[in-house]
């Protein structure tokens, strides 16, 4: 029996390759297996190769695995693209309708199995994906009943004679499968999973649920990949708790109206990716200026312009933190698991208003889109902290003044209020102003307000949980990998192959990027030999910040990857191996 299997399902965008993935592992998932899912696919609607690479464990996987057990083809293309990644042990099952062709430098087992034909023949051709899913059962040897409930869940809705006919589909496909497939595959059979209930979702999924926990009521946004999803999934669910979704024109209105419902008193966000990023920075500015709480999402994705829409890259690092014109306090946080996602999300909205700054939860495609296997949330660690925010009780001036909504504090953070709290009456402008808001050019109070909003931010390290995801059990390790987003998991398990291999190796993942937690990560860089920062972009910007803050900069060298994928773990590994 395998630890863990590597499925694969490609074809055309459009042929139905998502639900095949889907189908398989919703159902795993509720057998107890751990998964872990990438989503390949083109930006466009329909037409261009497009698959999903799903990894199934009894233990927890967090990366895209290396090579490939199963690989199901509904194209030649599918099967010229990716057999490579196929172990001499693999399988290969295509649907006989291309008549499909086996390459010849690959060991793989290969059966051409008519997916299509006996769909038509249980009435459309649209079930061949459910044939392909039942041969796999029967490579696995997985019982096709499993699949009884998810098959009544996504088609119930349509009668039961269309759940019957699925489940028929899927069970011709096992039949035909044992029929025709050679003994000797038992070592893809999966050992019993744990039968435990877990989640099975996208980052985006648990962002946008982070969101709803921390009290949103507002999102205003503009539809762009690969953040789309964080706005379907609030359209459903934000009018339940008397909330609501604005699709904005465009970016600049969304942002801007997210920073008005956030001075009306309502916590509310927007999210976009990298192009929309470009055209918020102005009113990033207004926010900081304002002070005015802000919460931004940005899903990483390949640029620059479109560039590559639905492909892997972190390259938007320098822009979220030095993208606005002028000084102001910003706060960068990047989750590296979906469920550091609800977490930090929650954890962005109150500092967005403890600290009156705007705070963006920097994600990447692949943390965002993947779909992998989630632990249950503790929602008893849920706090909704709003800060310095002044509902009642403010004296009336004298003379009636105006109340001094900018005042210079100690820490930085003044008194907060709403429209129509008594007296709390001010002026709002993004030009510099006085403690009041009115405007004003003058040097010493410029200096004075500048000074105020800059050390909003000289805590945060201290309060900020976990800023850096350490496992650093060496003193002096032969090799620090560093990383954020979703680098953290295929670093671990590259990791366990270097030290397996002898090697001493730590890891710190970066969870807030500005301010960057210097003190956290100095001494990982000091004690170790060699510092290598893994990441998605072709300038190496992680690592340009790492030196700018931590010094070292002969010390510290790039494992970069820019060609639209996410990293696997032999990457890191034979990357590493060369750098030492």
């Amino acid at each position: 029996m395998a630890e863990q299997l590597s499925w694969k399902v490609g074809g055309q965008q459009g042929e139905g390759i998502e639900s095949t993935g889907e189908i398989f592992s919703m159902a795993l998932n509720r057998l107890g297996y751990y998964l872990y899912g990438y989503r390949h696919f083109s930006s466009r609607i329909k037409g261009g190769h497009t698959n999903n690479k799903i990894r199934v464990s009894t233990r927890k996987v967090s990366a895209v695995a290396d090579d490939l057990d199963i690989l199901v083809a509904f194209d030649q293309e599918t099967i010229d693209v990716n057999y490579h990644e196929l172990h001499k042990d693999g399988i290969i099952i295509a649907d006989t309708k291309f008549n499909p062709v086996k390459p010849e430098d690959t060991d793989a087992a290969f059966y051409a199995v008519p997916f299509t034909d006996i769909a038509t023949e249980l009435g459309t051709s649209l079930m061949k994906n459910m044939v392909a899913v039942g041969a796999t059962c029967a490579i696995i040897n997985l019982d096709v009943s499993v699949f009884q409930g998810v098959v009544e869940e996504i088609f119930g809705r349509k009668g039961e004679t269309v759940v019957q006919k699925n489940m028929e589909a899927i069970q011709q496909g096992y039949d035909y499968m044992k029929e025709n497939m050679a003994s000797g595959n038992s070592a893809l059979e999966l050992p019993p999973a744990d039968g435990n209930k877990r989640m099975f979702m996208i980052g985006n999924d648990a962002i946008a649920l982070g969101a709803l926990a921390a009290g949103v009521r507002l999102m205003a946004a503009y539809p762009i990949t690969p953040a789309s999803e964080i706005m379907e999934y609030l359209i459903k669910k934000l009018p339940k708790v008397g909330g609501t979704v604005i699709q904005t024109e465009d970016e600049i209105a969304a942002v801007t109206m997210a920073i008005g419902a956030n001075y009306g008193g309502i916590r509310s966000f927007t999210a976009s990716a990298g192009p929309g990023l470009s055209l918020m920075m102005e009113a990033i500015g207004l926010s900081g200026m304002t002070e005015t709480p802000l919460v931004i999402v940005d899903t990483q994705r390949g640029g620059p312009s479109t560039g590559l829409p639905t492909k892997q890259e972190q390259s938007d690092l320098m822009a979220m933190i030095y993208g606005t014109h002028g000084e102001i306090p910003k706060v960068v946080i990047a989750p590296g698991t979906a469920e550091e996602g609800f977490y930090d999300t929650i954890e962005a909205f109150n500092i967005a208003e403890e600290y009156q700054v705007p705070v963006i939860v920097l994600s990447d495609l692949q943390l965002s889109l993947g779909k992998h296997t989630v632990d249950p949330l503790d929602y008893s660690k849920i706090n909704i902290r709003r800060g310095k925010l002044v509902k009642e009780g403010i004296p009336e001036a004298e003379n009636k003044a105006y109340f001094k909504r900018y005042e210079v504090t100690e820490d930085g953070v003044s008194p907060r209020v709403i429209p129509g709290v008594a007296n709390g009456i001010h002026h709002v402008t993004g030009v510099e102003h006085d403690e009041t808001g009115k405007p004003s050019e003058s040097p010493a109070n410029r200096k004075a307000q500048m000074d105020k909003r800059m050390r909003k931010l000289d805590n945060l390290h201290a309060v900020f949980p976990e800023p850096v995801y350490k496992n650093a059990k060496h003193d002096d390790a032969d090799l620090l990998l560093i990383g954020f987003n979703s680098t953290g998991g295929v670093i671990e398990e590259a990791m366990e192959r270097l030290e397996a291999d002898g090697l001493k190796v730590n890891h710190a993942r970066v969870r807030l990027v500005h301010p960057f937690p210097t003190d956290e990560i100095l001494p990982l860089i000091e004690s170790a030999k060699n510092v290598a920062v893994v990441e998605n972009n072709a300038t190496g910007q992680l690592a340009s910040i790492v030196k700018m803050n931590a010094g070292y900069p002969q010390k510290i060298k790039s494992i970069l990857k820019y060609d639209g994928n996410p990293f696997q773990p032999h990457h890191i590994v034979n990357s590493s191996k060369e750098l030492i």
